[in-house]
């Protein structure tokens, strides 16, 4: 999968398998746990899959969302019709217990690349407890 556009990566590594981590990552009951802009989630889909849709309260605002790629480790998404955020687990060979999760933006929204970084530790500290 290639996401269309020019994007920032947002990458940290993290302690956990890829399972694990990408598990995780396509939960949409904890995207509120490391998610900073996201309050809460509705979505009849608890794992994304691609065509998962729903909606995300993003600062008291109901907004529609739709997952348009996902592979298990990968997956992308458009909030409010508008290309959002893509997310990946990649691992590292000869290391099961160690991967590296990125959020791929945008560079029309590169202002959200600190919020990223912010959600990424959050992730890390989600996974690695």
């Amino acid at each position: 999968m290639v996401r269309e556009g020019t994007t920032l990566a947002v990458g940290r590594d993290i302690a956990v398998s890829p399972a694990v981590a990408a598990e995780t990552l396509r939960d949409t009951r904890r995207w509120p746990d490391w998610g900073p802009a996201i309050d809460a989630v509705e979505s009849d889909d608890r794992y994304v899959t691609r065509g998962t849709t729903g909606r995300v309260r993003v600062g008291g605002a109901w907004l529609p969302f739709r997952v348009t790629a996902c592979n298990g480790r990968r997956w992308d998404w458009r909030v409010a019709g508008i290309p959002a955020t893509g997310h990946r687990v990649d691992s590292y060979a000869g290391d099961a217990d160690r991967s590296r999760v990125v959020v791929e933006v945008p560079a029309v929204a590169a202002w959200y690349v600190p919020v990223c970084r912010r959600a990424l530790d959050r992730f890390a500290a989600l996974v690695e407890s």
